[in-house]
């Protein structure tokens, strides 16, 4: 949930809960409210979710809230949140966890509909690992949606709210024929009542992963059918539709997580994950929580302080002052030893003529339909300190990176941005089979040769 905190909002007397000190409340559903805290002696913020006390009197409500704690403290794992505490208080039970600063992905959506691919393929792919980690360990989720996942403000993505989940070593809560999840993200055989596996949780976040990148739902509610026969009976429209810009390896990626029938999908959350690991490798370079930071700046969700600061503790740094006279740390050895790399290794450079082989994994722009390029040439950004590399109004990286892009002969348009240094833009000619290496210092010039680490300013 995204943090709206309000003191006002707390009740009479509630100042304190087992060992924590109440701060504000943050959020509020129908079962439960949700306030940050501090955890005494250990002076560690804490968020803690209470049972709401006309809810508590519900002995299956109370066993279904004390079953969450259970299963989210036993599953450790970074892509969920953690419990650090269970308390019964004040007529009430109180699970203390993790305290998340940053956005839920309802929130998020809100914000902007639709997400950029790789975006959506990033918090995919880590809701993927984290429903690996308990898939293995016999749990499953039941109830994967926007409003249950988390993104922080340093890009990483938690799963939450695990208070329908099922364990295959304890009895279900719920009986035979009855479906509990939301609707618009329910599997077919959740639907039906059926006895769930992980494929379920699959089905799930094919759904969250399609509206990520469309903006829209597969299945909505109209006047002739409702939600949870078209999930059973209907096909959804191609997201490249909605979307031109969806990757059909992206589409396929949907289009098995959503099989109607469970023995089409994935065979294991791990196969997804693989296929998006597959995805992303070629369109992400660089760390995929920094790139859900620069994301997430570019929304305002994150300051342009918060990023800066997030972004630089990520790498060995030195402070450089920008134009306005602030501090901005960054990472040139990380562009020098790419650099090295790139002339360095053997066959790297062709003597002969004098342009380098592109022995780095290539791009393919989506303009070209994931086809392979039968004429291309190639270009190699070594950029200081690092920049966002448009090609034909299309970003196609973020640097530093030694992966070449693949380009059709003849002319082309480069932006690069930093958003601490003076934009540059650039003609270039592509020449059939040669690579051309863009050498550019954003801070005074190109081709320049990094200076030395000073020392970091306090």
């Amino acid at each position: 949930m995204t943090v709206h905190e309000r003191t006002d909002t707390i009740p009479a007397g509630l100042d304190r809960i087992a060992n924590c000190r109440v701060v504000s409340e943050i959020g509020s559903g129908g079962m439960a409210v949700v306030y940050r805290a501090v955890q005494e002696p250990l002076g560690r913020e804490v968020a803690i979710k209470s049972l709401k006390p006309s809810i508590a009197v519900d002995s299956g409500f109370a066993k279904r809230f004390e079953r969450e704690a259970h299963f989210m403290a036993s599953l450790q794992h970074e892509n969920i949140l953690h419990v650090y505490d269970f308390a019964k208080d004040r007529g009430t039970m109180h699970i203390i966890m993790e305290y998340v600063q940053g956005i839920d992905l309802y929130d998020l959506l809100e914000i902007t509909p639709r997400l950029p691919v790789e975006i959506a393929a990033i918090i995919a792919l880590q809701v993927a690992r984290a429903l690996d980690y308990a898939h293995f360990r016999g749990v499953i989720h039941r109830d994967i949606k926007p409003a249950n996942i988390m993104i922080s403000k340093h890009g990483e993505v938690k799963l939450m709210d695990f208070g329908i989940a099922r364990d295959d070593k304890l009895s279900d809560l719920t009986e035979t024929g009855t479906g509990l999840g939301t609707p618009s993200y329910m599997s077919p055989e959740q639907i039906l009542g059926d006895k769930l596996d992980f494929r379920s949780d699959i089905f799930s976040l094919g759904i969250v992963l399609y509206q990520m990148a469309t903006g829209q739902k597969p299945f909505v509610e109209d006047e002739a059918r409702t939600v949870m026969q078209k999930i059973r009976l209907d096909r959804y429209v191609s997201p490249r539709k909605l979307n031109p810009k969806v990757p059909r390896a992206l589409e396929h990626i949907m289009a098995r997580c959503m099989e109607k029938m469970p023995a089409n999908r994935y065979p294991t959350t791990q196969a997804l994950i693989d296929d998006l690991m597959d995805f992303l490798s070629a369109r992400v370079p660089i760390n995929h929580n920094a790139r859900v930071v620069m994301y997430l700046r570019e929304l305002g969700v994150v300051s342009e302080d918060e990023a800066t600061e997030i972004l630089a503790a990520s790498t060995p740094n030195r402070t450089r002052r920008t134009g306005d006279g602030s501090a901005l740390r960054v990472n040139w050895l990380v562009n020098l030893v790419l650099f090295l790399a790139i002339v360095g290794t053997g066959g790297a450079i062709q003597a002969a003529t004098g342009t380098l082989a592109p022995d780095a994994e290539s791009f393919t722009r989506e303009d070209t339909g994931g086809v392979v390029l039968e004429r291309a040439g190639y270009l190699r950004f070594i950029v200081y300190p690092w920049a966002e590399v448009y090609i034909d109004g299309e970003h196609v990286m973020t640097t530093p990176s030694a992966r070449a892009i693949a380009l059709e002969p003849g002319r082309h348009w480069l932006k690069l941005q930093n958003p601490h240094f003076p934009e540059v833009n650039r003609e270039v000619w592509i020449v059939d089979g040669e690579t051309q290496p863009i050498d550019v210092d954003l801070s005074g010039g190109e081709g320049a040769t990094p200076e030395e680490p000073e020392e970091a300013q306090p």
